[in-house]
């Protein structure tokens, strides 16, 4: 047997060394070096937007994004339950309403075609999340958005690279976020970004992501609004401008990976195998996501402690806002129910796909995931 096949292990075979020793060499290590505006600028122009603010991480970019479209306390945001905690907790937290929306069971992602039921006098924007490599579908969305006046929040933290009908995830938004962790397509080991076209947004989230210091040098530590030290470092956009000169072969890779196990495991009749497209995307396969059919005995928990003993890891789906402890005690959410969100949590989990992965690894993979299945 192998070694363990861990869920992600990045690579880092391009530039990274080469530009992390030019930061080192001049010193330019922290927030202010020439790599963070080199990185904002290839990043949004790869995504087709004007504006780029790098930050800390992924959850970071949300407290920017949602914070510099200047939503007022107790206004409401249309949301996904089926998401990772960091894009309603930063809803949350910056005291909005997050009215919760079911995902379609087969692409993961909110149906467009549920928004308008849940708009009130109250609500301000949508939340899209696209997720584990199939997007959202956004003509929809922006025309409800259109019709209601209502912002769009895009959490693209998944989707480096991927389109929708031809044009760059990221590019939909007023404002649009990125992670750079390192299980995402490109990392900065930890990182994110916001992006945008309207130049308001961005002087307010550059100004947000440092501590709203003022631009008048004579009052330099005189603040009249309230910020966060979110600054990403040289050091890590560094990593970003190296990891954006290969995005190309990273999708490449990505793809590949997808395709090679929907060969292996197409003739498993026990499990549902990621959909590879849509009328408007080609899946991206951030992660190679599959769900048991009701015929399965094993629970997802059994078969992925199976799969951890045989030396594959695995991660389990997402567990919906709707049920999350933290919001029920605040008293959100209570006793809402959202079936599909609910059974994908009990059913789906996913499989190693990292960019480090070879064929051999793929195949071992496949290969004892049909063991632990049959």
């Amino acid at each position: 047997m192998m070694s363990f096949i861990p869920v992600n292990e990045p690579l880092l075979d391009g530039n990274e060394k080469k530009y992390l020793n030019e930061c080192i060499d001049t010193g330019w290590i922290s927030s202010e070096g020439p790599f963070i505006k080199k990185f904002e600028e290839e990043m949004a122009n790869y995504v087709g937007r004007k504006y780029g603010v790098a930050c800390t991480n992924g959850s970071a970019a949300l407290d920017i994004a949602i914070r510099a479209l200047n939503l007022q306390k107790g206004d409401e945001v249309i949301a996904p339950s089926f998401t990772i905690i960091s894009s309603v907790q930063s809803l949350v937290t910056n005291d909005l309403t997050p009215i919760l929306l079911d995902c379609d069971f087969s692409t993961f992602n909110i149906n467009p075609s549920d928004i308008e039921a849940k708009i009130t006098p109250k609500t301000k924007a949508i939340m899209v999340v696209h997720l584990y490599g199939l997007t959202v579908d956004m003509d929809i969305v922006i025309e409800i958005a259109k019709k209601y006046n209502l912002k769009i929040i895009e959490d693209s933290a998944q989707m480096h690279g991927q389109e929708y009908k031809g044009k760059k995830c990221g590019s939909f938004g007023d404002v649009s976020i990125f992670s750079f962790y390192p299980n995402k397509q490109i990392t900065t080991g930890e990182g994110g970004m916001v992006l945008m076209d309207d130049k308001i947004i961005y002087e307010k989230s550059k100004s947000l992501r440092n501590l709203c210091f003022s631009l008048d040098p004579n009052k330099r530590f005189i603040h009249e609004s309230i910020g966060w030290n979110y600054r990403m470092t040289n050091l890590q956009a560094a990593l970003g401008v190296a990891q954006l000169e290969k995005i190309d072969e990273i999708i490449e890779k990505k793809r590949y990976i997808g395709n090679l196990y929907n060969k292996l495991l197409k003739d498993i009749d026990s499990i549902n195998l990621p959909i590879s497209q849509t009328q408007y995307c080609e899946n991206i396969y951030w992660v190679y996501a599959i769900t048991l059919k009701d015929s399965v005995k094993k629970s997802v928990k059994e078969i992925m402690q199976e799969l951890s003993k045989k030396g594959i890891g695995t991660r389990p789906f997402f567990y919906p806002m709707h049920k999350q402890p933290v919001f029920n005690n605040m008293g959100l959410f209570v006793n809402e129910h959202l079936p599909n969100s609910e059974k994908l949590y009990e059913i789906g989990f996913y499989i190693p796909s990292g960019l480090a992965l070879t064929k051999e690894q793929i195949e071992e993979v496949a290969k004892t995931l049909r063991e632990v299945l049959q």
